[in-house]
């Protein structure tokens, strides 16, 4: 995953409303929710979700799909355990020594 694309599935979810959105369709699982099973669970007025489920699918994170006159709205799973893994994938480097030269000597 290259920086702009994790820079855009990061920027989607910094909205605390957004974030609900996801949270929710994380817990539904695989089968996903309706638009209206969302908007039962979170609250949201329908063109406030509208909005964010539009924002939310440009930005790779919910999957879409119309069933007959439903749209089911799914987690994009993949998309988010990438997100997380680009966000750990450096975890303690520095740490463990393989921060690169500049980090040798530093401090002395």
């Amino acid at each position: 995953m290259d920086l702009e694309i994790a820079a855009q599935g990061f920027a989607a979810l910094g909205s605390e409303a957004r974030l609900q959105v996801v949270l929710t369709l994380v817990k539904a699982g695989q089968g996903g929710l309706t638009v209206g099973d969302i908007q039962s669970r979170t609250g949201m007025a329908a063109s406030t979700l509208a909005h964010h489920l539009k924002f939310l699918a440009s930005a790779g994170l919910v999957l879409q799909e119309k069933d007959g006159r439903s749209v089911f709205n799914r987690a994009a799973f993949d998309h988010l355990e990438d997100l997380a893994g680009y966000i750990l994938k450096e975890c303690c480097a520095d740490e463990n020594g393989a921060a690169g030269p500049d980090a040798k000597g530093a401090g002395s």
